[in-house]
């Protein structure tokens, strides 16, 4: 009405982000600066690559928010997604378990179309590396939880550890040291990307 371009649809969206996870502000700030993200997930798929149907599946599943807070929770994740398609996006580096490919969340048409979303995003996106760790792989560092080390633009790195109810940024330098250690470990066990895509659109043949 203001022809603002958007911006106060933009402002609404960031408010009900703030107010629904008040402890996620430092964390989305931090994201949307960084200049890459190396993202390990061994349950769910990585936040930055989630389909509207699968966010939601998840919110709701929590049997934790009502219809409100799910719907301003999964617009507040939508909206984040949009650092990977801006001018100069972070590289994002995510490596997920293959067991989040395989868990059923939401039934067997949102994890079809969540398995070829991410198999779009690694194909078109040249910023975007998706790698899964076989099921092959057995016991390895990364089933001790999920981690992102964000790299800032001064070129500062920083973990983020995502629990139950709550976020926390950790910058201490031995401690991101180790997390980097940790990641590259993780890396190590995943497929390369190409093999990635491939078991990736596989696994979305097999939720009919």
């Amino acid at each position: 009405m203001f022809g603002a371009g958007g911006r106060f649809e933009r402002i609404q969206r960031r408010t009900s982000r703030e107010t629904v996870v008040p402890w996620f502000r430092d964390w989305a700030r931090i994201e949307q600066e960084a200049t890459a993200l190396r993202w390990f997930e061994p349950v769910y798929m990585p936040g930055l690559l989630q389909t509207e149907g699968y966010a939601r599946a998840i919110l709701t599943g929590a049997g934790l928010f009502g219809a409100d807070e799910i719907e301003q929770q999964v617009a507040a994740r939508i909206d984040q997604q949009g650092v990977l398609t801006r001018d100069r996006p972070p590289l994002l580096s995510a490596v997920i378990d293959e067991h989040a490919l395989r868990r059923r969340i939401g039934g067997a048409e949102v994890m079809r179309e969540q398995a070829q979303h991410l198999v779009k995003l690694g194909s078109t996106l040249p910023r975007v590396r998706i790698q899964v760790v076989p099921l092959s792989a057995g016991a390895y560092a990364g089933l001790d939880g999920p981690f992102v080390i964000a790299t800032s633009p001064s070129g500062e790195d920083v973990v983020y550890l995502d629990g139950q109810r709550h976020g926390q940024v950790i910058d201490r330098g031995d401690y991101v040291r180790q997390m980097v250690e940790v990641w590259e470990s993780i890396r190590g066990e995943a497929l390369s990307q190409q093999q990635s895509l491939d078991l990736m659109a596989e696994v979305a043949e097999t939720w009919t």
